[in-house]
């Protein structure tokens, strides 16, 4: 399994959200508390948006995130107001820079953690449904990536939450025609640049963790030391696999099979249902 983080807010260098707090995604990569493997060190990518970019910009890596020069070079110079970051755990697909996240097709970006279970045995089964217009685009061979190219097949540009459950359906539904009592375990992160969705499911109702941040505002009044808080817009907002650090008040768990949206016209929580294609 992996661990990933997703930022939207006032625009910040990468390196505050990457390597700054006590317990950053760089530290994660090599002691995870809540993940399937303390030690993610399959690889890593970071994708970015920038004030006048029409596609986000995308680094990926095939060695551990916590010794990559060139990583905490750019997370010093680049400043974003949204962007993904992912250290990998391989569930068995190579390591190869293609089979790194976040995964771009053109202003969409999306990554993942979690599994297909028993995805070589419904590889060929998923990847006869993806639209056949898309398909040349898939680089690598990762159950992640085949559920990206599924969402984009299934209406993903048009609406992103019915999408990603027409998806979650049919990944259920092929896995239950290959006899798999649970077939999907994600929380999946995704965006056009503007919008951030995050998912929350299972097949077996007991998700990997995710959690988001309190609203800024109340984060002010709850830590007035912290410099960063006074920066941050009130619709500043961070996603992630787990907490960044232990000060109260900050994270809050993203409930069970649900899924939550930060646009500029407020944040919304909605619950998650796989639907049938």
């Amino acid at each position: 399994m992996c661990r990933w983080l997703a930022y939207s807010g006032t625009p910040v260098l990468l390196e505050t959200i990457l390597y700054k707090p006590q317990h950053s995604l760089i530290d994660q990569s090599l002691h995870s508390r809540m993940g399937v493997e303390t030690t993610n060190g399959d690889g890593f990518g970071v994708g970015w948006f920038g004030p006048e970019m029409r596609t986000p910009a995308i680094v990926r890596e095939i060695g551990p995130a916590w010794s990559n020069r060139n990583l905490r070079e750019i997370a010093g110079h680049v400043r974003s107001s949204l962007f993904f970051a992912h250290i990998r755990a391989s569930t068995g697909s190579p390591v190869q820079q293609t089979n790194c996240h976040p995964f771009r097709h053109g202003r969409w970006m999306w990554m993942h953690n979690g599994a297909i279970a028993e995805f070589p045995r419904l590889r060929r089964d998923l990847a006869l449904a993806v639209d056949p217009r898309l398909f040349p685009d898939m680089e690598g061979s990762t159950d992640s990536e085949m559920m990206f190219y599924l969402a984009l097949t299934l209406g993903l540009e048009d609406d992103p939450p019915a999408a990603v459950a027409r998806m979650a359906g049919l990944v259920e539904e092929i896995g239950h025609e290959h006899h798999v009592e649970y077939p999907l375990q994600m929380t999946v992160a995704v965006t056009d640049g503007g919008r951030l969705w995050a998912f929350r499911y299972s097949s077996q109702q007991d998700s990997r963790s995710l959690f988001y941040s309190s609203a800024v505002e109340s984060l002010r009044a709850l830590h007035p030391d912290l410099p960063f808080l006074r920066e941050a817009s009130d619709d500043t907002r961070l996603i992630v696999s787990e907490p960044l650090g232990d000060l109260p008040g900050v994270w809050n768990k993203v409930p069970e099979s649900s899924y939550g949206v930060v646009q500029p016209d407020g944040d919304a929580m909605y619950p998650f249902t796989p639907q049938p294609v």
